[in-house]
């Protein structure tokens, strides 16, 4: 099945995959953060730490770096060693507004497919 994007984000390709960066920006999105806070944040939206190996955290916030959604910087950890933490970019912030958008009309037509669901099923039953 083609994906069309809709009019409000034109351009932005939808695939799901793409979801841990949604969640990661809007993490940032009013604190800048580091890989093990994030990754132990990013559990709120359902990812488990067996299921998001650090390596896969920082490979994706590396990617996002280069297209310009966050940036980030070596920071002093106190007696600890240095540590890199993320920021969130305007340009992440209209990334993430775009997202948010598609994930609106998303979970509307996930919620007509199981609507329509419910109905063909319903019927079944009454007819068995």
């Amino acid at each position: 099945m083609n994906e069309h994007p809709p009019a409000c984000c034109p351009g932005k390709n939808h695939k799901m995959e793409r979801f841990l960066e949604v969640c990661l920006l809007l993490l940032l999105y009013n604190e800048i953060g580091h890989g093990y806070g994030l990754m132990e944040q990013l559990e709120q939206f359902g990812f488990s730490k067996d299921e998001l190996n650090v390596s896969t955290l920082y490979r994706t916030l590396r990617k996002m770096e280069k297209e310009e959604l966050v940036c980030s910087c070596w920071e002093e950890g106190g007696p600890g060693p240095k540590r890199r933490t993320y920021k969130i970019t305007d340009a992440g912030r209209a990334d993430l507004g775009q997202w948010i958008n598609i994930l609106k009309m998303r979970k509307s037509m996930i919620e007509q497919l199981i609507a329509v669901y419910a109905e063909t099923t319903q019927h079944d039953k009454e007819t068995k």
